[in-house]
């Protein structure tokens, strides 16, 4: 290290500390990126632990949306690939007349990785990360205000689509299986996901919250009639997902980032890498001094666009169009496919205007009425709406 960036260094660590709300993987890759570059890190979280939403839950790390490797994409971030991780290459989906599907990719299509506060899990291993590169994560600290340098990263804050489900022992053979039938998902899908002895068995909905056990009753149904699925200690758990496209993706001038922001993916509800690249993102910004509004928007906001598009296609296609969007998937390699959907295309642009207006129009019945219900959202609602950030 040179002279003056030994003095750049001192300066910035004799500053105050930048405060980032949140111990998800925005907010910790955010601190974990700012730390390494000599800035003093304060995360505050409000909960007693890391990966408190999740249950051990096996959650895919997809692989499609850009051209180069997430794993890479972290790597060149400054992350460690620390925590337990499966390459998934080929899998099956079923369409609503529950004809099989095979699909399958040269590269990685997704990574399986397992949500929770245990050793092994992403967010376990992001916080060790960020305390061996010297930051000071305070658990049970609760934000009133926000003051200084600051990025916040407190998660969802509504619910467009919910996942809910059981984590189990099991001795089925490793694979993924996907469900596009929304008698088992409203206007989403259902999966199931095995890995060394332990499997994940979900219905992602985008709509009837309410009825959520009626829809897992039917997912786990299937599975078992058509792959013959046992499941031991079933544990139930259940998540959910906020995705919007944002203004400017500032609060009070402070940079939003992960869930908070609303960077999720509209179609299938995939946010980790989300979460990564808008953590990076907002470090960068306070360690250049560059504006974090055209930073996202240069590099996130095409593939949100895409997903906006896609979800409104997937809305208004109707079965037969779900139907007919699976066996394209089967046809050559899978994540290629996929890829172009997120791709900038002539078509989404076309689309796009008239997609922002009405994607959300299928989900306007997303979530329940809040009266008598016990879907995943409503049982959350009351911590949530004790943190004072909204």
């Amino acid at each position: 290290m040179s002279t003056f960036e030994s003095r750049a260094s001192a300066r910035r660590k004799a500053m105050e500390p930048v405060t980032i709300i949140g111990a998800g993987p925005a907010g910790l890759i955010c601190a974990i990126a700012l730390a390494r570059a000599g800035w003093r890190v304060v995360v505050r979280e409000w909960h007693h632990d890391v990966g408190m939403r999740f249950h051990g839950d096996f959650q895919g790390l997809e692989n499609w949306s850009s051209e180069p490797d997430v794993l890479d994409e972290l790597a060149e971030a400054g992350v460690a690939v620390t925590f337990e991780h499966h390459a998934v290459q080929q899998g099956t989906v079923f369409d609503a007349h529950g004809v099989a599907h095979p699909v399958q990719s040269e590269q990685t299509l997704f990574y399986l990785v397992r949500r929770g506060c245990g050793e092994g899990s992403l967010d376990r291993a992001l916080l060790h990360q960020a305390v061996a590169a010297g930051v000071d994560v305070r658990f049970k600290d609760r934000a009133h205000a926000v003051e200084g340098t600051a990025v916040l990263a407190i998660g969802p804050r509504r619910a467009d689509a919910i996942a809910v489900g059981y984590v189990f022992e099991t001795s089925a053979q490793d694979g993924s299986w996907l469900v596009i039938d929304s008698r088992l998902a409203p206007l989403g899908y259902a999966y199931l996901l095995v890995h060394d002895g332990w499997g994940t068995v979900a219905s992602c909905m985008f709509a009837g919250f309410k009825a959520q056990a009626k829809y897992v009753e039917r997912t786990v149904a299937f599975f078992r009639q058509r792959l013959g699925l046992e499941m031991r200690v079933p544990r139930p758990f259940g998540g959910f997902a906020n995705f919007r496209l944002p203004q400017t993706a500032l609060q009070g001038g402070h940079p939003v980032i992960g869930e908070q922001a609303g960077f999720q993916d509209a179609l299938a509800g995939f946010g980790m890498r989300y979460a990564f690249r808008s953590g990076v993102l907002a470090a960068e910004s306070i360690i250049n001094g560059t504006d974090y509004k055209g930073l996202w928007r240069r590099d996130l906001l095409p593939a949100l666009r895409a997903g906006v598009v896609n979800r409104f296609l997937f809305n208004v296609i109707g079965e037969t169009g779900r139907r007919a969007a699976v066996r394209r998937l089967s046809r050559g390699d899978t994540r290629l496919v996929l890829r172009r959907f997120y791709g900038p295309s002539r078509l989404s642009r076309l689309l796009f205007p008239v997609a922002r207006l009405g994607y959300r129009a299928a989900l306007r019945g997303r979530s329940c009425d809040h009266v008598a219900c016990r879907c995943v959202w409503c049982q959350y609602q009351a911590g949530l709406d004790a943190t004072a950030l909204t």
